[in-house]
């Protein structure tokens, strides 16, 4: 999935990538964990609003103090200018700063307002993977769980995406695509069994009773082997009903 326009863009949706930008700006600009962070925070922000500094230093820069914190930020928003133009931050007075519109494409932001448009295919190809997968900020303990939080949303857009576009497309008569989106939501959410039961259903009501099982086993041997657990009572009874 590319951007929709030529100009920089941040994919950090099974991956984290800079693209649009000379490789001496990308690598200046990842290698130094806290502006990834910040260029992250900027760009999901809701609507592009402006955030407090207090705010962003007390997510990156906890262990400093609020000057060294502040000189910190203004580092980091000087790197980020100077790959991206200097235009590409916008202040508003002192305190509060946001990204320019049309500054930085974002594949995550691209997906949120996907899902809220109703661009179910387009949320479902934008999503790659986890939301910075393995990205972890040293003694940010609040940076983390704002950003595990933004991983939750994003799996539960791209989910509820895919299998709102697998009931179009079985209300379409298009039925391999219905079940191929069916099997694909239970894969994202493997651990949600609900999703998984809705998805039984569909395969099953689509014929393709046989698939439905091959689901059903690889989350059951993933279940056992990551959680040493097994299938609920509501699944198990679900799956007894498609075996008779």
């Amino acid at each position: 999935m590319h951007p929709p326009t030529a100009g920089p863009g941040l994919f950090i949706l099974g991956g984290i990538e800079l693209r649009g930008v000379s490789d001496e700006q990308r690598d200046r600009l990842l290698t130094q964990s806290k502006v990834v962070a910040l260029l992250a925070y900027l760009a999901l922000a809701p609507h592009g609003r402006h955030q407090r500094r207090d705010r962003i230093v007390g997510l990156l820069w906890p262990e400093l103090d609020q000057q060294h914190a502040r000189t910190a930020l203004r580092k980091a928003i000087h790197l980020v200018r100077g790959a991206l133009g200097s235009e590409a931050l916008l202040a508003r007075g002192d305190e509060e700063l946001a990204l320019a519109p049309n500054a930085l494409w974002c594949d995550a932001t691209d997906l949120r307002d996907s899902t809220d448009a109703g661009r179910l295919a387009r949320a479902v190809d934008l999503y790659r993977g986890d939301l910075m997968p393995g990205f972890h900020l040293a003694e940010c303990a609040e940076f983390d769980a704002w950003l595990e939080d933004q991983r939750t949303q994003a799996l539960e857009r791209v989910v509820a995406a895919a299998w709102a576009l697998a009931q179009h497309l079985e209300t379409d008569s298009r039925l391999t695509d219905a079940a191929h989106m069916a099997r694909h939501a239970a894969r994202l959410a493997w651990n949600d069994e609900r999703v998984l039961r809705r998805s039984l259903g569909m395969l099953e009501r689509l014929g393709d009773r046989a698939g439905a099982l091959r689901l059903f086993d690889a989350f059951a041997r993933r279940l056992r082997l990551e959680y040493e657990s097994e299938p609920s009572p509501e699944t198990i009874a679900v799956v007894a009903a498609l075996r008779r």
